[in-house]
């Protein structure tokens, strides 16, 4: 498992490298919305200037044609910029997706062992939605609002000081207690998006299972489950919502206050002619525009909260290193007469495992040979291939790869020359070509149909008339074990790779698939090294060399009839076995 760092607490700043490559759209967004500020602020001067002309007996047609002019206008203005916030708040959502999705294929495997695959999903889509909200309804309204308030507030102060301190004294305290409780909705977010993680993975664990929880009658009970799962998210979002609701009254009862006081303190400087009632309606649209603008900004400040809560989440995943980040760059190797695989004092323990899963393991796999692991179940046989791999460091010793160490290897060129077939061989959702083509994107149809004949399931490609398009379900589930096994050698040996690892590749095979599969292997084999897990010794009798694994050390290793006369644990698998009486 990779390194857990302490969690840095992320804020505005690190909203800039998402938002860096939509700074074009940004900018013009930031205008329109000076012009449309600007142009509400006008409109109460305006409308200040009708009434004084109506009181006076003056023209005021070009004060109303402005006015409706500026009306239309700004709501033309408002229309496309909140289509060009839209675009930008999807295209943002989009980038994000992409790249968690491409930061989370690159994990170490430790991570994946230690997290769940419901709350990384709940990351790549509840919390990367949540971001839209930081630019439709977050940065921009702050911004926008800032342009109203100071405006409005120099016009306000303008027109009548007096007037200008009623109604801030009316708005102090609602603002206050809204701000404050906009401040704790972060913390609250967060935990409501780990919540819904959690259930998101209750959920998939549930789906994921489904046969065997059908079969095992424990609908009722897994159900249950995801129903306390799904009460914690739900008792968490309560809490954001009993703190927003906080924040609606506060400002309400702040608003109102404020415009109760202007109108009686305001009337009552008209009544005494110390303002007209033209700069008494000016005064109340400018307060208009200053309460709106400011119960927009503390809406958006709490979704910036939620929005930064559901950052830390994302930035949480994008600061784990991935598996390429300490590569080192590519050594050449001692020459083509090293042996393929060497393992060398190996020793391995998975973090917080406890005794290690391999001890000083040491043997030697010469290149163009078949070498076979055996031994009990939980000896440590498919770790070594996982290491080989380097899904795993070793915790001591050192593994070459045609002689060269392979911490000296990048992965990927490391894992270009071996082909690898894990004991459970997974099969993506999709159609057959879509999994033969995972290893070989450029393969034409005739390389596809042939390696499927190699591995004895070229009838599944004529099995309906979608021929290599046929649907193969959810982790392969309309093929059958043997097929699904079958299905990723059959994947493996289009990479054409000259080190070839299979872990377990007959355990799902009757006699007839096994006989041909074996058939099939060893004409792969040919010119190439093979390294292969098997439990039953019957497909590896034949292979060069055999290693017997026991409690994760390696006890033995030689040809079969070798190892019946030297080896006791050998011995009693083949006796098991029925290979020998």
């Amino acid at each position: 498992m990779a390194e857990r760092r302490v969690q840095r607490r992320v804020g505005l700043p690190a909203l800039l490298p998402y938002l860096r490559e939509h700074r074009g759209t940004l900018i013009v967004v930031g205008s329109l919305s000076l012009v449309t500020a600007v142009a509400a602020l006008v409109q109460p001067v305006l409308i200040r200037t009708v009434l004084d002309g109506i009181s006076a007996g003056t023209s005021i047609g070009g004060a109303v044609a402005l006015l409706v002019a500026l009306l239309l206008t700004g709501a033309a203005i408002d229309g496309f910029r909140d289509f060009l916030l839209q675009r930008t708040a999807e295209g943002l959502v989009l980038t994000t997706r992409r790249r968690l999705a491409r930061h989370l294929l690159r994990l170490p495997i430790a991570e994946y062992d230690t997290r769940r695959t419901g709350d990384l999903l709940s990351r790549v889509g509840a919390d990367t939605t949540l971001l839209r909200a930081v630019v439709t309804s977050g940065l921009f309204e702050i911004v926008t609002g800032a342009v109203m308030v100071v405006g409005a507030t120099i016009a306000m102060a303008l027109l009548d000081p007096l007037l200008l301190g009623v109604a801030a004294a009316g708005l102090a305290v609602g603002l206050t207690v809204a701000i404050t409780v906009s401040r704790r909705v972060r913390g609250l977010s967060e935990q409501a998006q780990a919540r819904l993680g959690e259930m998101t993975s209750a959920v998939e664990r549930s789906l994921s299972a489904a046969r065997t929880i059908r079969a095992s009658g424990a609908e009722d009970r897994e159900a249950e489950t995801v129903g306390r799962s799904a009460t914690e998210a739900y008792d968490a979002g309560m809490r954001v919502a009993r703190l927003r609701a906080l924040i609606g009254p506060a400002s309400t009862a702040a608003t109102q206050g404020a415009f109760l006081l202007v109108l009686g303190v305001g009337g009552a400087r008209v009544a005494a002619g110390a303002i007209s009632v033209g700069d008494l309606v000016a005064f109340i649209l400018f307060l208009f525009f200053l309460v709106l603008p400011l119960g927009q900004a503390l809406n958006a400040y709490t979704q910036l909260q939620t929005g930064l809560g559901a950052l830390q989440r994302i930035e949480e995943i994008l600061d784990l290193p991935s598996e390429t980040a300490e590569d080192r760059p590519a050594q050449a190797g001692s020459g083509s007469a090293e042996p393929a695989i060497v393992f060398e004092n190996v020793t391995f323990g998975y973090p917080g495992g406890g005794t290690p899963v391999l001890q000083d393991v040491s043997f030697t796999v010469p290149a163009g040979s078949r070498v076979a692991l055996v031994g009990p179940s939980g000896a440590g046989k498919s770790t070594v291939l996982a290491l080989i791999e380097r899904f795993y460091e070793v915790t001591s010793g050192t593994i070459r790869v045609g002689g060269t160490d392979i911490r000296d290897l990048p992965r990927d060129a490391l894992r270009r020359r071996l082909g690898y077939v894990e004991q459970e061989a997974p099969v993506l959702a999709g159609t057959l070509r879509d999994n033969l083509l995972l290893t070989a994107p450029g393969a034409d149809e005739a390389r596809l149909l042939r390696a499927l004949d190699e591995v004895n399931l070229g009838a599944l490609a004529t099995r309906t008339p979608d021929g290599l398009d046929v649907q193969v379900g959810e982790g392969g589930v309309l093929l059958s074990g043997g097929e699904r096994q079958r299905l990723a050698i059959a994947r493996t040996l289009l990479a054409d790779a000259p080190i070839l690892l299979l872990d377990e590749p007959t355990s799902n095979l009757d006699a007839r698939n096994e006989a041909a599969l074996r058939e099939a292997i060893a004409a792969a084999s040919f010119q190439r090294t093979l390294v292969v897990v098997a439990h039953r010794l019957s497909t590896v009798v034949d292979s060069d060399q055999i290693v017997v694994v026991e409690a994760g050390r390696v006890v033995a290793t030689g040809p079969h009839r070798e190892l019946l006369e030297t080896s006791p644990l050998y011995r009693e698998l083949a006796t098991h076995q029925l290979l020998v009486s």
